[in-house]
This record gives C-alpha cells, structure tokens and sequence, in this order.
C-alpha cells in the first residue's frame, strides 16, 4: 500500500503516521471544520473543497486534527516558495524579535527594509533593476495592483486600461474590473470603468481557432490593430496589464513571440507595460520572474505572495521615468511590515543559494511528464511553466459550439476530492473550473513530485471508473 513515507516524506511528528491512502478515508468534517461553518461568513472558499483543519505543517507535509498526512501543492496559492515552517525562515523571524523589530514601521525606513530592498534588486534582471524604483504597497497583491494603475494613469494622462481574457488581478474594485471571470463580477455594480479585454493567446480554446504559434500571432495583430484603428472605439490606454503565465484563468504560460510582440507595440505607443508575476514569479516558473524567458523588461512589474516569504507583502518595481508619485499620495499602514521584509529577504537568499529556480524548472518538467503520460480521455491538457502546472479536464469526445472540447467541472472536482482522499491537495481554476492546479513548494523533491503523480493518478482511474 502506498502511503506518503514510501515517497520520502517525513512525518510531522513521532507518532505513528496513518497510511495516506486508505480503502476508506475520512473526510468527515470535525468538531473544528463544523465550529468554522457556524461562525464564518459563507464567502468561506477553500473550507468547502478541503474540509479539513489544519493541525501543523512542515516542508511540503500537512498534518490535520485527525492525524492524517497531505502532500500540499496548493502552498497558500503560492504564497509559501519554501513551504510551511522552513526552519532558517523560522529562526529569521525569531532572531528580529529578539532584536527587538518592530512589527511594522509604515514607511520609515530600517536596516531590515534596507536589506529587503536590495535583496530584491539583486533578484531582478540587472538591466531593469539599473533603472527601476521600489514602491510598497499594504499586504495584498490587489493593493499593488491598485497602485500600479493608479500610476499608470497619472503618469500617462489617459484612463483606459487593456487586460485580457481569463486573466486574476484581485478582488478590490479596481483589480476585480481587471479580471476576466465573470462569476466574481455577477452581483457586482459600480467597477471601474474603461477596461477593456483582449485575446489571450490560449492554443486549447483559441479565439481565432488557429492555436499554437499561429493563434498567438493573431491575438497579437488583433491587439495592435485595434490600438491602431481610428474606429475601434477604443481610447489609447494607460497601460496594458498582463499574466506571463495565468494562473487563475488555468495556468497558460503566454507564447515567447507574443510576450516579445506586446513588448514592441506598448514602447512604440508609449504605453504602460505591467507585468502581474504575483503568482507566477519569485522563482515559481523555472526563471527568477517568468517575463525573463522572453528577454523582455516591463516597465511596472507587480509582486506579493512569495515575496514575503509566506508573511503579507506587496510591492512594486517600475522604472523611475516613471515615478511621478507626490509625497504620500499613495498610502498603507501595513505597507511597513518589518517581519515579512526579513522573511522576504532570506527567502530570496535561500531560492538562489539552493537554486530552487532550477529545481523548479527540474521538477516541474518531471511532475509535467509523469502527468501527460496519465493515460486517460479526460485530460485534454498539461501545460505550465516550472512547478505552476495545470491539467484540463474535459468530456471525452464532446465539443462545445465554437468545437472547443467541452470543459467538465463536476469530473475536476471529482478528482480534487479524490485525490484528497490519497493525501494530495491540489486547486481548481480555469474555464467553468476545469482545469486542476499544481502551485508546490520550490523545495519540492523527486519522491515528493514522484508521489504526486502517483497520487493524482490514482484519483483520475477512480473518478473513470464511477
């Protein structure tokens, strides 16, 4: 029987270690799980497809009440790069508030911000680095998405932002306008106005139902035709916002050309260039920050999550031609926090020390291979960058009304439960939900990745058989 130390993970403690896959496995919920649906708001999300809590974590391994073992591949959305209680993050933590830190100091400066600061310039490519500033935001990635429009407009006199389908920037009314679901957008009135979506170059479900290199090519003429056209109705934006890699829209890594093409059309009409790596950088795609593949700069690029190494942080990074910001214009409380700038700084350290971008490169390719040889009518796509993967989850054989195989949701949430019954946690996202997410820790190792595949296999056999 496989269990998760047949794959070279440690449990948690001494105690004996339940089997991870079991013939039955209790999901039930607890004392705790149902204490949460009677006091929590129903705007709860996660507890609904992991009705679980949380005992104690460490590395890639959680530990719930019930003494079971999970293999985490959600990692806090990707917000923990070296997984759960990493013992040198720990011991940062311990040695500020021995030096007596403060939690937070909003804008002033301190030695930890100081070493923050060019920890993070050190982490970029040198020639953006060479010519950009740092902005703190409050701890949100929305925060800085706010921010980076709000500088874009001033900067360029204009109010039209362009972002594209499938694309997450956030919940905050500004971000959430930018965002192409529409489920969080149904009950919603009064977004910001003048934003205007793209064509994302998607192969699988191509607007242009050309797909690959071609489809990319036509997304990008049609961008740039219709930022050219007198008559398209559409003002010269601010900016144009972008996701290297999607990730809430189904992990779809933007082609190399077109990336390189958005680049060309946004100098030559001196627009905004904003990169949104909140999920996908900071080592996650196999590069330091996934716009480097395509040898490209943005002009704004937007960070949280990882960058805090697990604590709350956001921040922006944009070229200082740019910087047009009056003292105090743009504000946070929380845009000082002392402790996730030394977490954020040692974590940066650890990812280059270890190379954690080039196991995550390695490891991402093997978890990609183990998955795309799953033999089964379901998946239509593995795709992915490094360890931010996705697999599309369809109904063998049926199309929808443009001939795009047909998204199923209930089979994804049938084999996200079902590999949470063999000890792994994955996430759904993408179209109607259909497409099941693999954001692990850059520490990740072969067993562990090893494990995964056997696991999400495992879940796959057992939802074709029902």
């Amino acid at each position: 029987m496989n269990n998760i130390l047949n794959f070279g993970i440690e449990p948690l403690t001494e105690q004996p270690v339940v089997p991870v896959f079991k013939e039955v496995y209790d999901l039930s919920p607890d004392n705790i799980v149902l204490s949460q649906e009677h006091y929590e708001s129903e705007v709860r999300s996660y507890p609904r497809r992991f009705p679980i809590a949380i005992k104690s974590a460490q590395g890639v391994l959680v530990e719930d009440t019930k003494g079971q073992h999970y293999l985490d591949c959600l990692a806090g959305a990707g917000a923990l790069p070296l997984g759960y209680n990493h013992p040198e993050i720990n011991q940062e933590i311990i040695a500020k508030l021995h030096e007596g830190v403060p939690y937070q100091t909003l804008d002033i400066t301190t030695p930890t911000k100081d070493n923050f600061i060019k920890e993070v310039m050190a982490f970029l490519p040198q020639d953006f680095a060479a010519e950009s500033c740092i902005q703190f935001c409050g701890p949100s990635g929305a925060d800085a998405v706010e921010a980076a429009i709000k500088l874009a407009k001033q900067f360029t006199k204009r109010n039209n932002i362009v972002s594209f389908h499938g694309a997450y920037h956030g919940m905050t009314n500004g971000s959430l306008a930018l965002t192409g679901n529409l489920g969080a957008k149904a009950r919603r009135t009064g977004l910001m106005a003048d934003v205007h979506f793209m064509p994302y170059p998607y192969s699988l479900r191509c607007k242009f139902g050309l797909g690959g290199e071609a489809g990319a090519k036509a997304a990008i003429r049609y961008l740039e035709s219709v930022l050219l056209d007198q008559e398209s109705g559409i003002l010269l934006p601010a900016a144009i916002i972008v996701e290297p890699i999607q990730g809430e829209g189904g992990v779809i890594p933007a082609d190399i050309i077109w990336l390189q093409e958005l680049r060309r059309i946004t100098e030559e009409l001196e627009i905004l260039l904003i990169f949104d790596e909140i999920q996908c950088g900071v080592g996650r795609s196999g590069k330091h920050f996934a716009f480097e593949y395509a040898d490209i700069s943005p002009d704004v690029l937007i960070m949280s999550k990882a960058i805090g190494g697990g604590l709350p942080l956001s921040c922006l990074v944009f070229k200082k031609k740019f910087d047009n910001w009056n003292a105090g214009e743009h504000t946070g409380t929380f845009r000082g926090n002392q402790l996730a700038m030394a977490t954020g700084a040692k974590t940066l350290q650890i990812i280059q020390r270890d190379e954690l971008a080039s196991n995550a490169l390695e490891m991402g390719q093997s978890l990609m291979s183990q998955l795309s040889a799953i033999d089964s009518p379901c998946i239509a796509e593995v795709r992915g960058k490094g360890l931010m993967i996705g697999v599309e989850i369809v109904v063998p054989g049926e199309t929808n009304a443009l001939g795009e195989p047909l998204a199923d949701p209930d089979k994804a949430a049938r084999i996200q439960r079902a590999a949470l019954e063999r000890g792994l946690i994955i996430e759904k996202g993408g179209r109607h939900g259909a497409v099941l997410r693999f954001l692990p820790p850059l520490i990740i190792n072969q067993e562990q990745i090893n494990y995964a595949a056997w696991a999400f296999t495992q879940a796959v056999n057992a939802c074709e058989e029902q």
